[in-house]
């Protein structure tokens, strides 16, 4: 195996409102080795977006330690790329300019700035859409910005948080393909949150599923399916139920939770 590029070890995550305290993440440790693709699984308010941002350095935990690529993490840093939901372009910007931007802050000289960007621009076809804003892109569209301006920062760990959550079926296989393309060009080591069953199991070498509040880790498997992986075959939808159920009661439990809170009030 690899040498790890991420350890989580023993990390806490309390928040406090309304002087009430919540527990988010409770115990979470797990090594992740450098190249590695790993899904983070679980319905909503199971910590899976706590637990990203920690390790990108957004929410420190309350309490443990994380390490990647050899340092602890304290806060952001340029050695964790992180790519969100609602793509964070800026509206001003040309296609270009906003994945030359992280590379204009470090300095990088320009002849260097204008190869990378065309690298990047080729690799996510956005070449014919380099002289346009944002605003006149599709959302798949502006999801390749988005991760082309991660990858000019040539991050070695990608944190990426349901990046394709909000986008049309037919645009979401079509950019997790592309995903799955510069990956294994790349050899990034990711990590991906997903509420979806089938997303994680055509993208992940690794699926963590968490649980319902507080977050701790249900199940950490290996994902033994040769790539491509096709959606309909028995082995893929065998794991797919498998992963259903797991996820299902968490589900569960969040309701009757729900419903207890409302019994309360």
């Amino acid at each position: 195996m690899n040498p790890s590029h991420i350890t989580v070890n023993g990390v806490n995550k309390i928040f406090k409102t309304g002087g009430n305290e919540v527990v988010a993440l409770k115990d979470i440790t797990l090594e992740i080795p450098q190249g590695q693709f790993v899904c983070l699984l679980g319905p909503s308010g199971c910590g899976k977006s706590t637990l990203l941002n920690a390790i990108a350095g957004f929410a420190l935990p309350s309490s443990g330690t994380i390490v990647a690529d050899g340092q602890l993490v304290t806060g952001p840093g340029p050695e964790r790329g992180m790519v969100f939901q609602e793509y964070a372009l800026f509206p001003w910007m040309t296609v270009e300019k906003n994945i030359a931007f992280g590379l204009e802050i470090k300095g990088m000289a320009q002849a260097q700035i204008n190869a990378k960007v065309d690298q990047l621009l080729g690799m996510l076809s956005l070449s014919d859409f380099r002289h346009r804003f944002p605003k006149d892109l599709s959302g798949g569209m502006r999801q390749r910005v988005a991760i082309a301006r991660v990858l000019a920062l040539d991050s070695p760990i990608m944190l990426m948080d349901e990046p394709f959550g909000a986008l049309d079926a037919l645009t979401r296989r079509n950019l997790q393909d592309e995903l799955l393309r510069i990956w294994a060009e790349l050899k990034k080591t990711i990590i991906f949150v997903t509420h979806s069953i089938e997303e994680a199991i055509y993208l992940a070498d690794r699926i963590v599923v968490m649980t319902y509040r507080p977050g701790t880790v249900k199940r950490d498997l290996m994902v033994d399916l040769p790539r491509l992986r096709d959606p309909s075959a028995a082995a893929f939808n065998t794991l797919k139920r498998e992963l259903g159920q797991l996820v299902m009661e968490e589900q569960q439990r969040h309701h009757t939770d729900e419903l207890r809170m409302a019994a309360v009030d």
